[in-house]
């Protein structure tokens, strides 16, 4: 018994051994588990933490691009997209798929027979289509009433661009998702428009349910910032609409329009056609902002910087004559010509030259007058060998031909030398801006969207100073009569009650293999103007290339469309009023009228013709008794002056082709009742010429355009066939230079 007993308490102690073994081995694992928090090389705490902790993302908002006055131009914004459930097991699923896809298919654009396929198809959910996609609320709410079994929506942001076609490749535009950027200055300013999505972690329940007291981890989102534009909506949307109605009516190739205040640089609005609707851009046909991106020879309107370096030169005189129609450069037999064949206007003043846009009369003051290396120094002090700067993307460089005397003549006329638009418009800042240049730009500030702090914010900057305020003063009066001289090429551009001073432009379009497109209207036609001219508020470029004309019909009239419209409405909208009355002025240079009141009649019309003015006598008597302009107006030469004498006998004169202006000089000192119907120039007059005419006396005069009223032969050369006439062969060997 006792062997026994000893055998069975041995092996009570190996159990207890073991057990006590296994237990150590045990409590060792679990403890070493709960320190190094491992089993088999995973971590427990991570698969816990993964298991009942939860990540949300927090969306971060794109910045909003607003226009000078706090419209917004494009801005993120919810969209809905539709889906359908079909799982059986899931309450609220499809239950009738005919029923669905006859109710919803016109809703999304999509074939009732492919919806209901779709519909039918043997899966758990299904996306509906683009046409179900980034919705409106309108369009959600209107599907949603529908009240469609087993159609569901989700939330998603979106770009939107509620002006659709307006500044489109000013402000460019983001992919629907907003992931990628492109064109203007949504791809230029995208680090500062980018958002950056936050994210909360929280921890739960098993069922999902955020712990009361959680431990939370929060990175907050960061909006993008907010963008206001120089870009007036007012004017934009002006000039969006002018230029869609002249693309309808003439379908050109292109149109450029900017409008920029001289005093800041600051682009109050800028336009291209064709152009786009940023959130239909899978339809874009044009990605390139021609105001920017493109150059090409200017014509005509490059005229306005060669004035004015041969006025800030001192060698220009308007009253010196030359002989126009054909100029040959020392040691080029071929001759450079004026834009009507070659025929010219005889001979004639400078002035005149510049009001007909003569070729010869620049391509003389170039080389006669500047000499090749001013004229050259003068593009450069314009800026025109570099870009403006202008805060836009893909700005182009110019391309100036300097390697002969040839290449200075045409280019001081707008041939053979490339600029971009925005480059014109800079260097015109100097001329309204009494000298000095600004440079362009659209953005005005970029501000934090959270706090409305000014992160960045754009100021005026003079870009150089080519000219003095004199020259620019002085360029200006000239400019004004290209507009309402009888003889100039912008009468078209005549705006009633506002003093415009400005140039034209026919661009010729050279040929890949060299000489230029010929036919009617194959040209950029343009304009460059300023207004009012005494103090410019508003400098504007148009050009339209190769609009479609009927035989009777110039280039520039799809330019004064656009142009016309544009600066009225601009300058009425800014307050500035029109007025009939005279401006008092004072040119330095040029002639003052003085008080011929009492003096003897021929005295002061030899004094006044001498002067260059345009002499008009009313009357047989041989003093004066009254006289318009009145004393201290200053008249550059070819301007009209009215002299009326004593004897009261007065012959009505042929005023068909005056001005607006001329005519108010005529009802002025012959005290008359004048009645004058439509703008632009005298077509006809209620007095016929010759016929004896009383102090007070009714008059009616019909004024029409240029366009309108057709004036033939010399007008259509003038206009429509601007630098476009030369023979071919001088075009081919010019381009080729």
């Amino acid at each position: 018994m006792e062997i026994k007993r000893a055998t069975t308490n041995k092996r009570a102690v190996w159990l207890l051994v073991i057990f006590l073994f296994l237990f150590s081995v045990l409590l060792g694992r679990i403890v070493f588990i709960q320190v190094t928090k491992e089993l088999d090389g995973f971590s427990l705490q991570a698969m816990a933490e993964e298991r009942w902790s939860k990540t949300q993302v927090i969306d971060g908002k794109r910045g909003t691009i607003y226009d000078r006055n706090g419209g917004a131009l494009a801005q993120e914004i919810t969209s809905y997209t539709a889906y359908a459930i079909l799982d059986e097991d899931y309450p609220g699923h499809v239950t009738d798929p005919r029923g669905t896809a006859e109710a919803l298919a016109d809703k999304i654009f999509m074939p009732v027979e492919r919806l209901e396929a779709l519909l039918s198809s043997d899966r758990f959910q299904v996306e509906l289509g683009a046409g179900a996609k980034n919705m409106s609320h309108e369009q959600m709410t209107a599907i949603k009433e529908l009240d469609l079994e087993g159609i569901y929506f989700r939330q998603e942001p979106r770009r939107y661009y509620p002006k659709h076609t307006y500044a489109s490749h000013v402000i460019g535009y983001t992919e629907k998702d907003m992931e990628t950027s492109r064109m203007g200055l949504e791809l230029r300013l995208d680090e500062w428009l980018r958002a950056e999505d936050g994210l909360i972690s929280y921890q739960t329940d098993r069922r999902g349910t955020p712990l009361p007291d959680p431990s939370e981890q929060v990175t907050p989102a960061k909006n993008g910032k907010d963008v206001y534009l120089t870009l007036d909506s007012n004017i934009q949307t002006a000039l969006e609409q002018v230029m869609s109605k002249v693309e309808d009516e003439y379908t050109p190739e292109k149109i450029i329009a900017i409008v920029a205040d001289p005093k800041t640089g600051q682009i109050l609005a800028m336009s291209n056609r064709p152009s786009f609707n940023p959130n239909e851009y899978e339809n874009i046909t044009n990605y390139l902002n021609y105001a920017v991106s493109e150059r090409f020879e200017p014509g005509s309107t490059m005229k306005v910087f060669t004035l004015a370096a041969a006025i800030e030169e001192g060698r220009f005189n308007a009253n010196e004559q030359f002989q126009s129609g054909q100029y040959v450069i020392p040691n080029d037999p071929r001759p450079i010509r004026d834009h009507n064949q070659g025929r010219g206007w005889g001979t004639i003043s400078y002035l005149e030259g510049v009001q007909r846009s003569s070729n010869v009369a620049f391509s003389k003051i170039a080389i006669e007058q500047l000499g090749r290396d001013k004229v050259y120094e003068y593009l450069d002090k314009f800026g025109f060998y570099t870009t403006t700067g202008i805060d836009l993307p893909n700005e182009a460089t110019s391309l100036i031909n300097n390697t002969s005397l040839r290449d200075a003549a045409a280019t001081a006329f707008g041939q053979g030398t490339a600029v971009t638009p925005i480059q014109q418009i800079q260097a015109a800042t100097a001329i309204a801006n009494d000298g000095k240049m600004m440079k362009p730009y659209v953005i005005d500030r970029i501000v934090n969207s959270e706090t409305g702090e000014v992160v960045e914010a754009h100021e005026p900057e003079v870009a150089g100073e080519p000219i003095s305020k004199e020259t620019a003063k002085e360029v200006r009066d000239i400019l004004e009569t290209v507009v309402t001289s009888s003889a100039g090429t912008g009468r078209s551009f005549y705006l009633e009650g506002f003093d415009v001073a400005g140039k034209t432009g026919t661009a010729q379009i050279p040929k890949p293999t060299g000489g230029y497109i010929y036919g009617h209207g194959q040209n950029i036609f343009s304009f460059l103007g300023m207004a009012p001219k005494e103090d410019p508020r508003l400098v504007v470029y148009v050009a339209v290339d190769r609009p479609s004309l009927e035989a009777h019909e110039s280039g520039s009239e799809p330019v004064a469309m656009i142009f016309n419209h544009i600066m009225k409405h601009s300058l009425q909208y800014l307050n500035i009023t029109p007025s009939y009355e005279e401006i008092t002025k004072t040119i330095e240079e040029g002639f003052t009228v003085s008080d011929y009141e009492g003096e003897v009649v021929d005295d002061v019309q030899a004094e006044l013709e001498e002067a260059g003015m345009d002499v008009y006598i009313l009357g047989n008597g041989e003093t004066v008794e009254a006289q318009q302009p009145l004393p201290g107006t200053g008249l550059l030469p070819g301007e009209k002056v009215m002299l009326r004498t004593t004897d009261n006998q007065f012959a009505m004169p042929n005023i068909v082709g005056w001005s607006m202006r001329d005519v108010h000089k005529l009802s002025t000192v012959l005290e008359l009742n004048a009645n004058l119907f439509g703008h632009g120039f005298v077509s006809t007059q209620s007095v016929s010429e010759g016929t004896p005419i009383q102090i007070g006396e009714h008059l009616v005069v019909e004024l029409l355009t240029p366009s309108e009223a057709l004036e033939a032969e010399e007008m259509a050369e003038t206009d429509g066939n601007e630098e476009t006439e030369e023979s071919a062969e001088n075009d081919a060997q010019l381009s080729n230079e």
